[in-house]
C-alpha cells in the first residue's frame, strides 16, 4: 500500500504539463470506465459498459460520487476513492488552475489503496509549443513599434489511444452561451501567450460548462441559449432616391463584386425567416450570379462594358438601363504565383458547427485549386495571435490540412492583432510579380484591440498600398458583424462573401477562385451623365454603400472597387423620359436646363469608367455613349433584373407598384437560361419561400 500511495503522491506533485483538451476528455472517460468496472467487481456483477445517458456530467460528478460512497463498505469506499483519485490525477494533468475550476472549489481527493484490479493508464499526449522568431526589419505594430513574429509550432499527431480507453465516452456537455464564449479566458502558452490551439480554462474543465450551468436543468440551459440577443450588424444605407436629371445629371459610384448579402438572405429564408431589410444589398444579390456578357477583345483592355436598354417589368412608364461589365480571363499559365495567408478567427464565438468546423472544411476545398508555386500560411487569433503554419508550398496538402484540423475555438477576439500578424507574414512571402492575399475567415465579432470600423479601415487601407489585398469570408449567424466585414473588404481591395453551406464554399473558393484572388483592374469607378433632353429622372438600383462624389471620379487618390479575372459586374438604372406619366417630381418653377444639353441628341446618357492596372497609380479612362436602341435584352440581363426586383421586394421598396412575388418568379423562370450550377433555380425557390413567409 505504501508504494502505491507514494506513487500517487509523486504523480500529484509533478509539474503540470500544458493543457490538452483531447487528453482531458479521454482521461475522464477512462476514469469513469475504471470506476464502473470496480463497482461491478465489488458487487459481483459481470463487466459491462455503463450507458452514456446514465453518466453524471460537470460539477454533478463530484456530488453523485459523494452520495454513492456514503453507502459503501470500507472496502468499497477504498475502491471508490481510488477511482476518484484517478479522476483527480487526470484533471490535474490536463487542467490549468489546480483544483479551483470555474466557480467551484473542488476538494482534494482522499487517497486510498484500491483493491486488486487492473486500472488502465492514459498515454501522455503531445502538446503544441510556442517558439518565437524575430520579425524582419521594418515590421511594426499598429503603434509603429518593431515586434517579433510569434509562431505556433504544431505537435506531432498524438499517439493512438488504447482500444480499451476508447470504448466509452464522457457525456456531452451543454454548450456555453455566446456571451460566455466570447469573454472566456483562454489558456496562455509559454512564449507569446498565443492560445489558438487550446480550449479556454475555467468552465472547460467541467466539460464546457460553468458551475451555474451544470446545476441548471438541461431544458433551462437550452432556453437560455435560445433567448440570447441577436447582435448582428449590417452595412447599408437608405435606398437611392429618384433624382431629377436637370438638377443632378451625374451619377458616380464604385463597382462592387461582393456577394455576402445574397448568401445571408438565403440563409435567413432557409431558416424560415425573412431577412432583416438592412441585410439586403440589391447589387450584391444581382452580382451573386455568373453572367456571360460579351468578353473583351485585345484592344478593350482588361474588361468590356455593354449596355442594354429594356422595358421596366414593374413600371411600363419607365425603362431600365442595364450595364454589364465582363472581365478578361487570362490563361492559367499566365497566372502569377499566389501567396495566401489564411487568417482564422478561433475565438469563443466561433465555437459553433456553422462557424469553425465549416470554416475548416471550406478552406480545405480550396487547396486542390492551388499550384505548386503557390504558398500558404496560417495565422490564427483569439485572445492573442500566432502563426499556426509557416509559409508552405501548396503541394504539401497534408501538412496544411493538419494545421487547419488542429485549430480549436476559445477566448476573446483579438482581430486587430491577427490582422497585423497576417500582413507581416504575407510581406515575408511576397516576391516580385507575385500576388499576395490575406483571406480573413471570421464571424466578424472583433472585441479586443482596434475594433471600430474607422480604425480598421485606416489600417487596412494603409496596407493595401503595399500590394497585399484582403478578402473576407463570413461564417455563422447571431453575432455576424457584416458592417466590419464590409469595411475591411472594401478598404482592403478584396471581396466579401458569406459562407453558410459547403456548396457556397465550393462556389466561392473553387469555381470562382481565380476571380476572387487575382485582380485585373483596381479602383474601378462608374460615372453616368444623363441627358436631360431624354432622361428627366433616374434611379440607381442598389450600390448605396458604394456612392462617390462627382469629383471623386477623376481623383486617383480615392479608392474604389476591383474586378477579378473573369468576373462580371452589373449595375441597373431606372430612367424616366420627359413628359412621361411615370415622372415622380414636378418641374421647378424657376428651373432651367443647362446650356450644354444636346437637345438634338438621341443619347440617353454617356458612360465613363476609370480603372488602374493592378499596382498602378494612374487611372485609365473608358467612355461610351448610351443609345436608346440597343437591341433585345439577353437572358442574363433579364434575369439580373428579376433578381433586382427580388431584392427590392425584400426591402419593401416603394417603386414597384403592384408588381409582386408571382411576377418576380415568372420573370426569373422566363430568363433562367443556361443554369449549369443550379444557382438560378435556387433563387426561384427562395422567392417562393419569401412569398410564403410574407403572407404570414
Amino acid at each position: 500500500m505504501t508504494d502505491e500511495l507514494d506513487a500517487l503522491r509523486a504523480a500529484l506533485r509533478r509539474a503540470e504539463p500544458a493543457p490538452d483538451a483531447r487528453a482531458r476528455d479521454a482521461a475522464i472517460a477512462l476514469a469513469m470506465k475504471n470506476f464502473d468496472a470496480e463497482q461491478r467487481a465489488v458487487q459481483g456483477l459481470p463487466a459491462a459498459a455503463r450507458p452514456n445517458s446514465d453518466r453524471p456530467s460537470g460539477a454533478g460528478i463530484w456530488n453523485r460520487m459523494g452520495i454513492m460512497l456514503k453507502g459503501l463498505t470500507t472496502q468499497q469506499a477504498l475502491a471508490g476513492t481510488a477511482s476518484i483519485a484517478a479522476i483527480c490525477v487526470a484533471v490535474v494533468l490536463t487542467g490549468q488552475q489546480g483544483w479551483k475550476t470555474g466557480t467551484v472549489d473542488l476538494p482534494p481527493p482522499v487517497i486510498a489503496t484500491p483493491p486488486e484490479s487492473t486500472i488502465e493508464i492514459m498515454p501522455e499526449a503531445d502538446v503544441p509549443t510556442i517558439a518565437e522568431s524575430t520579425a524582419p526589419d521594418g515590421r511594426t505594430d499598429l503603434q509603429g513599434q518593431a515586434v517579433p513574429l510569434p509562431q505556433v509550432v504544431m505537435p506531432e499527431p498524438m499517439a493512438p489511444m488504447a482500444d480499451s480507453a476508447m470504448e466509452s465516452t464522457a457525456p456531452l456537455a451543454a454548450p456555453r452561451t455566446r456571451q460566455e464564449r466570447s469573454v472566456m479566458p483562454a489558456p496562455e502558452m509559454e512564449g507569446t501567450g498565443a492560445n489558438t490551439l487550446g480550449k479556454s480554462a475555467g468552465a472547460d474543465a467541467l466539460g464546457g460548462m460553468s458551475a451555474a450551468e451544470s446545476a441548471m436543468p438541461m431544458g433551462a440551459r437550452d432556453l437560455q441559449i435560445q433567448q440570447e440577443p441577436d447582435t448582428e450588424a449590417f452595412a447599408n444605407e437608405a435606398p437611392n432616391p429618384v433624382k431629377v436629371t436637370a438638377e443632378e445629371p451625374v451619377s458616380t459610384f464604385s463597382i462592387d463584386v461582393d456577394t455576402a448579402s445574397y448568401s445571408v438572405v438565403r440563409n435567413s429564408l432557409n431558416m424560415g425567416q425573412l431577412p432583416p431589410p438592412d441585410a439586403v444589398r440589391v447589387e450584391e444579390m444581382v452580382n451573386y450570379f455568373p453572367y456571360a456578357y460579351p468578353a473583351p477583345a485585345a484592344e478593350d483592355g482588361p474588361f468590356r462594358p455593354s449596355v442594354t436598354v429594356m422595358p421596366t417589368p414593374w413600371n411600363p412608364a419607365t425603362r431600365l438601363v442595364h450595364i454589364g461589365i465582363q472581365g478578361a480571363m487570362p490563361a492559367m499559365a499566365d497566372r502569377p504565383a499566389l501567396n495566401l495567408v489564411f487568417l482564422i478567427d478561433t475565438s469563443g464565438s466561433m465555437d459553433e458547427p456553422a462557424k469553425l468546423p465549416l470554416l475548416k472544411q471550406s478552406l480545405s476545398l480550396m487547396l486542390g485549386q492551388l499550384r505548386p508555386q503557390d504558398q500558404v500560411a496560417i495565422v490564427a487569433y483569439a485572445g492573442s495571435a500566432g502563426v499556426v503554419l509557416e509559409p508552405t508550398g501548396a503541394q504539401d496538402v497534408s501538412r496544411i490540412s493538419a494545421a487547419l484540423n488542429n485549430l480549436a475555438a476559445g477566448g476573446s477576439t483579438a482581430g486587430a492583432e491577427g490582422l497585423e500578424l497576417a500582413y507581416q507574414v504575407a510581406a515575408s512571402m511576397t516576391g516580385e510579380g507575385e500576388v499576395s492575399r490575406v483571406l480573413l475567415a471570421t464571424d466578424g465579432d472583433f472585441n479586443v484591440g482596434v475594433s471600430d470600423p474607422d480604425g480598421l479601415e485606416a489600417y487596412v487601407a494603409k496596407k493595401r498600398d503595399t500590394g497585399i489585398y484582403l478578402s473576407v469570408l463570413g461564417f455563422g449567424r447571431g453575432n455576424l458583424d457584416d458592417a466590419v466585414m464590409q469595411s475591411l473588404a472594401q478598404n482592403g481591395n478584396g471581396q466579401a462573401a458569406y459562407i453558410d453551406t459547403l456548396n457556397e464554399a465550393r462556389k466561392v473558393l473553387v469555381d470562382q477562385l481565380t476571380g476572387a484572388l487575382f485582380p485585373i483592374a483596381d479602383d474601378v469607378k462608374i460615372q453616368v451623365e444623363w441627358n436631360p433632353a431624354t432622361v428627366a429622372e433616374y434611379r440607381l438600383i442598389g450600390y448605396e454603400t458604394r456612392a462617390l462624389r462627382r469629383e471623386d471620379f477623376n481623383n486617383d487618390q480615392i479608392d474604389a472597387g476591383e474586378i477579378g479575372a473573369g468576373v462580371s459586374v452589373t449595375a441597373i438604372y431606372e430612367v424616366t423620359a420627359p413628359g412621361s406619366d411615370g415622372l415622380l417630381n414636378d418641374p421647378l418653377r424657376y428651373g432651367a436646363a443647362g446650356d450644354t444639353v444636346a437637345t438634338d441628341s438621341d443619347e440617353l446618357g454617356f458612360l465613363r469608367l476609370r480603372y488602374k492596372e493592378p499596382g498602378g497609380d494612374t487611372s485609365i479612362l473608358k467612355e461610351t455613349a448610351i443609345g436608346q436602341d440597343t437591341g433585345p435584352a439577353s437572358d442574363d440581363a433579364r434575369f439580373a433584373v428579376a433578381i433586382a426586383g427580388f431584392g427590392q421586394l425584400l426591402t419593401g421598396a416603394v417603386y414597384l407598384g403592384d408588381w409582386g412575388w408571382d411576377d418576380a418568379i415568372t420573370a426569373a423562370l422566363a430568363a433562367r437560361g443556361e443554369d449549369a450550377f443550379g444557382y438560378r433555380i435556387e433563387a426561384v425557390n427562395l422567392m417562393r419561400m419569401a412569398q410564403s413567409l410574407s403572407a404570414n
